[in-house]
């Protein structure tokens, strides 16, 4: 393997996210040269020294190994965490090491989980660099990059392939060079509709385009420290719904859909197990709502809990209501959210309604073995059979899920934290979700949980946002041939 090949790409991957923090600068510089404008800039020139100093070195090379590909893939992530501390920490604030990386890492894995107790108080520039790095980690940091690198031939491919997972590329049927272009246009195009969708129901230019990126990417951020309940608009939050479910399903049917293709939402099986889920989980959420007379009526009940249910879901995040004080059923129902999540080729993390609807055909074919020992059973995904790697890899992403959830929830435990806030905290970091329940509750924060937990579930949210064994075969390279 060639690592000054591997340096090189990373590089660009590091120019990329200097150019956000450039524009957050300006952001800044608009607002009246905020305290963050200095950060912001000595940061964006300390990003690009790094990102341009492979580049003099290392030529260009015209293709890569899939072994380059998947470096390149996880080193940017990594790096890009880590380069996204730099404004926090030369801030200050609240932003001691550990929670520099905590909130760049959750920014950049779209999972929306703060450790700031006061975000209101965040100078504008500094706001949007949050949001900026959760809008880049929606669509991908790599693939991101691949959008201004037209050049590249198959190396684009070689890298798009690498981090986007084989369920979300199941439903494409472009050539390998579109798909990054049809995410854009999908991601975009929802962003701009999204913010002014917001600003006409009511939230200012700023608010609307922050409160969008975080829709779509799935993250949660908000600019206010109660979240979307600041607002306490009915209509906000329909149009956040709508944005939070739309990112939730993949980007390629979304396409498919608008351009009159034949392979789209309608046709898809995972998407209708997916609305079905989300509106009949909403339904019994809002009953038993109003059944322990937490709201006056249905409709308040349910307007609460369609928004819950849809934000944690989709892994976005948003809070609306606090769910703490909610009844245990309501809560079982949104922890289910939490673990399954929406589906592949989203900008959403979680296990994926992909695998939740292969593991039920899985029981099913199972049980039809056992009646008919000599019948030849093949299992169908949107009119696709499913090859047995593809059933096998599904079964071990599931029980290596649950696994990391096991092992989260102990080593919290082992820290002095509460069982309910380990175990959803655990769940929510690595579903990318954000908000748990306990100290970690809708309206709350992990600020109070300790250094160590705060560290091992920022791990937890690149384990998920890079489909668990993405991220452990860094730790194996020596076994590829």
């Amino acid at each position: 393997m060639r690592i000054d090949v591997v340096f090189r790409y990373v590089g660009i991957v590091l120019l990329f996210i200097a150019a956000f923090m450039l524009l957050s600068a300006g952001i800044s510089c608009v607002s009246g040269m905020d305290s963050s404008f200095y950060p912001l800039l000595l940061s964006a020139l300390l990003t690009i020294l790094l990102g341009a100093f492979p580049l003099i070195f290392v030529g260009k090379r015209d293709q890569i190994s899939n072994k380059e590909g998947f470096c390149i893939v996880v080193g940017a992530w990594l790096v890009a965490c880590v380069v996204g501390m730099f404004p926090y920490l030369i801030w200050g604030g609240e932003f001691s090491l550990v929670n520099a990386w905590f909130e760049s890492v959750s920014g950049f894995t779209t999972t929306g989980a703060s450790v700031l107790t006061d975000v209101e108080a965040l100078p504008r520039g500094l706001q949007f660099w949050r949001f900026s790095t959760t809008w880049i980690g929606g669509m991908g940091v790599v693939m991101f990059a691949l959008v201004v690198l037209p050049t590249m031939g198959r190396s684009k491919m070689t890298l798009s392939n690498v981090e986007m997972s084989s369920l979300a590329r199941d439903n494409y049927r472009y050539r390998a060079q579109m798909i990054v272009h049809v995410l854009l246009v999908v991601y975009v195009g929802l962003t701009a509709i999204s913010t002014v969708m917001l600003k006409l129901s009511g939230m200012n230019w700023f608010d609307a385009l922050c409160h969008a990126m975080s829709a779509c990417a799935t993250s949660g951020f908000s600019t206010k420290n109660a979240s979307v309940a600041y607002f306490d608009s009915p209509l906000i939050e329909t149009v956040l719904i709508l944005t939070m479910g739309i990112a939730g399903m993949h980007f390629g049917l979304i396409y498919a859909t608008v351009t009159g293709k034949r392979n789209n939402l309608f046709r898809s099986e995972v998407t209708r197990w997916y609305v079905g889920i989300l509106l009949g989980c909403s339904v019994l959420i809002a009953v038993s709502l109003y059944a322990a007379d937490i709201y006056p009526t249905l409709t308040s009940s349910f307007r609460h809990a369609a928004f819950q249910f849809f934000s944690l879901m989709t892994t976005t995040g948003f809070a609306s209501a606090d769910s703490n004080v909610w009844p245990p059923f309501a809560v079982i129902l949104l922890m289910f959210g939490s673990i399954v999540c929406a589906c592949a080729g989203s900008t959403t993390g979680g296990m994926k309604v992909n695998r939740l609807v292969l593991a039920g055909k899985m029981i099913r074919t199972q049980l039809q073995r056992q009646q008919h020992p000599n019948a030849v059973i093949r299992i169908k995904l949107d009119g696709m059979l499913q090859e047995d790697g593809v059933i096998h890899g599904v079964m071990i992403f599931i029980v290596t899920y649950m696994l990391a959830i096991l092992s989260g929830t102990v080593f919290s435990a082992l820290c002095g934290v509460d069982l309910l806030t380990g175990f959803s905290g655990t769940v929510a970091c690595l579903g990318n979700v954000g908000p748990g329940f306990g100290e970690v509750y809708s309206l709350g924060n992990y600020a109070g949980i300790p250094a160590a937990v705060k560290f091992f579930n920022a791990f937890l949210m690149l384990l998920g946002r890079l489909e668990i064994f993405g991220l452990i075969q860094l730790f194996f390279l020596k076994w590829w041939r």
